[in-house]
């Protein structure tokens, strides 16, 4: 039986952000993991309303944290630095980002509570998978995006723009943009349409005419 090799890779990073396999107890990766837990211990018993520190520990944790992005504590990650996320991000609390391979997420996603994007994946065979490598694919995802709450994306998926995902689905492929996907597995259901831009701009229409009735000492309670 012969074998093919991969050359090219100087280390076990390197082979684990290109999707092959590789072993993650390795100094390297050991060292980021140690200051992703500083980190991340820092932002989980930051103080409730230490809302700059908590801005600039993600900028530090993620590889890029786009303007007005939000997340809500508590929050983990693998490394965090193989972590892009867009400007006005919004997660809520308990979401979970394993980035053994890089999670780039787009302008404007809002994610409910406990939404996991989980880039790892192990081997089938059990020998090879308890021997120790394991590796990992990308996860992409668009601008406008909105996940219900524990949404869980798998290893590889690719998700579009204008994209609303349901609360509980479980993502093993990809998903076109102006689409709305639920379920376990999550598959798409129908198409977003000028129907339904045309139905929540008026009701947004609707809004504001209410807003600018109402007192400015109730328009600071709505």
């Amino acid at each position: 039986m012969t074998t093919q090799s991969t050359p090219g890779y100087a280390s076990q990073r390197e082979r684990m952000l290109a999707g092959e396999l590789y072993v993650a107890d390795d100094p390297q990766l050991q060292e980021l993991n140690m200051r992703k837990r500083r980190l991340v211990h820092a932002i989980n018993t930051s103080g409730y309303d230490a809302f700059d520190e908590r801005k600039a520990l993600f900028t530090e944790l993620f590889g890029s944290y786009g303007e007005g992005a939000f997340i809500e504590p508590p929050f983990n990650c693998d490394y965090g630095c193989n972590i892009s996320v867009g400007r006005n991000f919004y997660a809520n609390m308990d979401c979970i980002f394993l980035d053994v391979a890089p999670i780039t997420i787009g302008d404007r996603v809002f994610f409910g509570p406990r939404v996991n994007l989980l880039t790892p994946y192990h081997p089938i065979d059990a020998a090879v998978r308890s021997s120790g490598p394991e590796g990992a694919l990308p996860i992409t995802i668009g601008d406008d995006v909105w996940f219900g709450g524990n949404v869980t994306v798998c290893p590889g998926v690719t998700i579009g723009n204008d994209v609303v995902v349901g609360a509980g689905s479980v993502v093993v492929k990809d998903i076109p943009s102006h689409s709305v996907a639920v379920g376990n597995p999550c598959r798409v259901v129908r198409e977003i349409g000028d129907a339904d831009r045309e139905y929540w701009e008026r009701k947004a229409a609707e809004y504001h005419a209410w807003k600018a009735t109402i007192t400015p000492s109730d328009a600071s309670a709505a």
